[in-house]
């Protein structure tokens, strides 16, 4: 079942936030804002045309290395690894890291070494990481990718636009590892018998002057120029930041992020107690109890938006038997913006209801069970 929730789209629909800033000034030649809650895009510049991407391409490496191995198992690393031209952290052949080190060293050092460990580990070769990688995008509705790679070096066919980018970036930032790794400044590795000392630092340096980034990653070649992503959270708002081939790349996304967070706000859809359903008990000291939000979820909102996208639907039962102690899960609600779905919660018992042994049955109701039992054997 679902329900839009006209009282508190009313709520939303109130907002006073300031839609007529002048249009943005930015020097990339390609760039995207958008919502990461949503997906909505909040500021385009040619997002939907093709470009490389050079090392932002290892947003995608990370994600598919999480989604498809775990942080502790053993890489050794190749020669074809250790050979690895740019950007590096200095692997050597035969040496054996943790993909979680890997995966530390591919986005804060940007080692293209590492990415090609990675791919070589969970693909079996690049080739066949790099058709896995490109699978996972068009999954993820990011059509106009493409990959021949996992780490950004140019290659003919390898190709994204600045909205997919997004996309991708929002798939990732949803796992919680990987939001982890792109939000971490600085990082040591002391030497085991396997594997040598290192020290990685973030590149991104918004993550110290931008307040509220939480990462996400940079990337150049002379090729396709200077491309960053970046991500910011204020205020229960977060905003992810594409710009490809970008000269001044940290002031686009200094005036982006501002401009977001100058016009888009965050409201309480679903407060933690709120009461949103009730159902019927049985043999209860009550004949219904109420179902609470088990948490508070805030929905971000810019002035004049269609907010009819927004539904919630429930995963009820028909009913619940008696006794039922307060906070006990009931059921789920389902928070979905223009059919996808945002955030999924449980409902909880609102109060205490005991049992009550059910009363003796009258002599028409045994009259009536009879009656009809006969009939059924009939």
């Amino acid at each position: 079942m679902k329900k839009t929730v006209s009282l508190l789209v009313c709520l939303l629909l109130c907002l006073n936030l300031n839609t007529q800033a002048a249009a943005l000034s930015v020097s990339a030649g390609y760039a995207c804002v958008m919502d990461a809650q949503t997906g909505r895009v909040l500021y385009e510049k040619n997002a939907y045309q093709k470009h490389s991407m050079a090392s932002t391409t290892k947003i995608m490496t990370a994600l598919l290395a999480l989604e498809n191995a775990s942080f502790d198992e053993v890489v050794t690393v190749s020669a074809n690894a250790a050979k690895t031209e740019g950007s590096s952290i200095y692997l050597t052949a035969g040496e054996t890291l943790s993909m979680e080190d890997l995966l530390y060293g591919l986005m804060l050092e940007s080692g293209n070494d590492a990415a090609i460990a990675i791919a070589e580990h969970i693909g079996g070769s690049v080739e066949k990481f790099a058709s896995m990688m490109t699978e996972r995008a068009h999954s993820l509705g990011a059509k106009n990718t493409a990959f021949q790679n996992p780490n950004g070096l140019d290659a003919d066919g390898h190709y994204t636009t600045a909205y997919d980018l997004a996309l991708i970036t929002r798939a990732a930032l949803a796992n919680p590892k990987f939001a982890k790794i792109v939000s971490t400044k600085k990082k040591n590795l002391p030497a085991d018998s396997d594997s040598n000392a290192r020290y990685f630092s973030n590149h991104n340096k918004l993550l110290s002057t931008y307040t509220g980034c939480i990462g996400v990653k940079t990337g150049f070649t002379k090729k396709t120029g200077r491309c960053l992503v970046s991500a910011a959270t204020r205020n229960n708002v977060t905003a992810i930041c594409v710009t490809l081939n970008a000269p001044n790349d940290w002031n686009d996304h200094t005036v982006m992020l501002n401009h977001v967070f100058k016009t888009t706000s965050a409201q309480p859809l679903i407060l933690k107690d709120m009461v949103l359903k009730s159902i019927p008990v049985k043999n209860g000291t009550s004949k219904t109890v109420e179902l609470v939000a088990a948490d508070t979820f805030y929905l971000s909102s810019v002035a004049k938006e269609d907010l009819s996208k927004v539904k919630l639907s429930y995963k009820l039962p028909s009913e619940v038997k008696a006794p039922i102690a307060a906070g006990t899960p009931l059921g789920q609600v389902t928070v979905s913006y223009d059919g996808k779905e945002l955030s999924k919660m449980e409902l909880l018992a609102g109060v205490t209801v005991d049992y009550r042994e059910p009363p003796e049955p009258t002599l028409g109701e045994n009259f009536r069970k009879f009656f009809l039992e006969f009939l059924h054997i009939r």
